[in-house]
């Protein structure tokens, strides 16, 4: 009721006039969220090349099947919207990606990183010096040929072959081709009309400035005192507001004698000409007052967030307060980890999980090989004579702690002295066969290049086009179909 109040058609008409996407049905679906004062639930991310990691499409995903629960249960129009965050400048962060290639190898593909101040990242083209071109070329010569690959080729050339593609338009044309069948919208930050609509907001917290980094800290401070981590500092004297200028975006200061505003670095005042508008830059929030922009765009439900997203939404109650709005619910995105059946298979047949796979490639391997021998005679004999072993020590550490408390450490140490051998004896005799232990590392090397590349999750590493050249368009459907919004812990998802 709330959000609805704040809504009336004019609002309804002008969010919905921002929005691109949402497939075929897309002009339908607007002209009823109009009539019906209809809804939204966002996400959103900055840029990335190629459309970045795999968690950027489990955010829309479950941006899409939480709009359509929520259509359901309301019985009227939720759209799901994704916010390009075009004006994100950190071009070094999102000039890369990486790439799982037909031989089970992590290569990245990568842009030439920029010295210095970088402009936004919707300013920057990707052809000449920022060598697209040769991006893709590495990205197809490293993936299989299939029944698939005209069509990702034809995708990969719409959404960043064009001449003068940015980067930022590259990824979200690539969104838009992936998830129009799913029905997602989209509208980029940099965006001339959102930016009009948005700037009295952002003119409004320039001017109480002061008043909101108190706010501000004070929430980050109660956070602090109550155990959890602030995720973003709060700068003394930084506003939270950027301008985004032809050569770079940059934070607005106040200055701590007369309250004028500034630039880092600079001396000189912002003009009344480049607070209205009136330059080549452009008013733009930071990452707590985003949000509320948003909010006050839109008609929002709720927002999908990532792990890092959810943590620092728990400062915003201050700035939401102060823009008069309710905080959306925060609904956290769906993870899933994907891989071909038989690399599931090496999964159990060395009892081992995706999460287990955080580990060093040795322990690993010692696990695996402990679990496929532990039927052997010798490794059945060493348990057996492990578990009589201790449990005799312990009940001899028990009887001289009770009369004689030196003797009964000496018994401890004794006991973690006999595991320490025994796991030495147990790992002789697995590591004696020298051509299982190669095939056991040669098997856990393929299943981290998969699942955890590099230690760090495959969601987190990989682009879609991964998977997408061998698995085709049919994968898109069983994520949006499979994926469980309701699971806090990864799906699992089987090609």
């Amino acid at each position: 009721e709330q959000v609805a109040a704040r809504f009336d058609r004019d609002a309804r008409e002008r969010a919905a006039s921002l929005l691109t996407g949402g497939g075929e049905t897309g002009g339908h679906r607007l002209d009823r969220f109009v009539r019906e004062g209809g809804f939204m639930v966002t996400t959103g991310q900055q840029p990335a090349l190629l459309g970045g990691p795999l968690y950027v499409l489990f955010k829309a995903f479950t941006a899409v099947a939480l709009a359509r629960r929520m259509e359901e249960v309301l019985e009227q129009s939720v759209l799901p919207v994704f916010w390009v965050g075009s004006d994100d400048h950190d071009w070094n962060e999102a000039r890369s990606t990486w790439l799982l290639d037909s031989e089970n190898e992590a290569v990245e593909l990568a842009l030439p990183p920029r010295e210095g101040p970088s402009p936004a990242l919707h300013r920057i083209p990707l052809q000449g010096e920022a060598a697209m071109e040769g991006v893709l070329d590495t990205l197809l010569a490293a993936l299989p040929e299939s029944d698939f690959a005209a069509r990702w080729r034809a995708v990969l050339q719409d959404s960043w072959g064009r001449s003068g593609i940015t980067l930022a338009e590259g990824f979200a044309a690539q969104l838009e081709a992936l998830t129009s069948d799913a029905g997602l919208f989209l509208v980029r930050s940099h965006d001339s009309r959102l930016r009009e609509a948005s700037r009295p907001l952002l003119q409004a917290e320039l001017r109480s400035a002061a008043e909101s980094e108190a706010e501000l800290r004070e929430r980050a401070e109660a956070l602090e005192a109550a155990g959890y981590e602030a995720q973003v500092p709060i700068a003394p004297g930084a506003t939270n507001v950027l301008l985004d200028g032809p050569e770079s975006r940059d934070r607005i200061l106040r200055q701590a004698e007369g309250g004028g505003l500034t630039l880092r670095g600079r001396d000189d005042l912002l003009s009344d000409d480049v607070l209205s508008g009136g330059s080549d830059g452009a008013l733009t929030p930071n990452v707590l007052l985003r949000p509320v922009v948003e909010a006050h765009l839109f008609p929002t439900l709720a927002y999908v967030a990532g792990p890092g997203e959810v943590a620092y939404w728990a400062q915003l109650s201050p700035v939401f307060e102060w823009c008069g709005q309710s905080m959306p619910v925060v609904y956290p995105r769906a993870s899933a980890v994907m891989g071909p059946l038989k690399v599931w298979e090496l999964l159990q047949r060395y009892d081992i999980t995706p999460d287990d796979l955080d580990q060093p490639q040795e322990p690993l391997i010692d696990h695996a090989l402990a679990y496929v021998n532990r039927t052997t005679p010798l490794i059945e004999t060493i348990a057996s004579k492990r578990t009589n072993m201790i449990e005799e020590l312990r009940a001899l550490e028990a009887a001289l702690r009770h009369k004689h408390p030196p003797a009964g450490d000496m018994a401890a140490a004794l006991q973690r002295s006999a595991a320490r051998y025994l796991d030495r004896i147990e790992a002789e005799i697995l590591r004696a066969d020298q051509q299982q232990v190669d095939t056991v590392s040669r098997h856990i090397s393929r299943v981290k290049a998969c699942f955890y590349p590099w230690r760090r999750p495959q969601e987190r590493m990989y682009t879609v086009y991964s998977f997408l050249f061998s698995h085709g368009y049919p994968l898109m459907e069983r994520l949006l179909n499979e994926l469980d919004v309701r699971n806090e812990t990864a799906n699992r998802v089987v090609l």
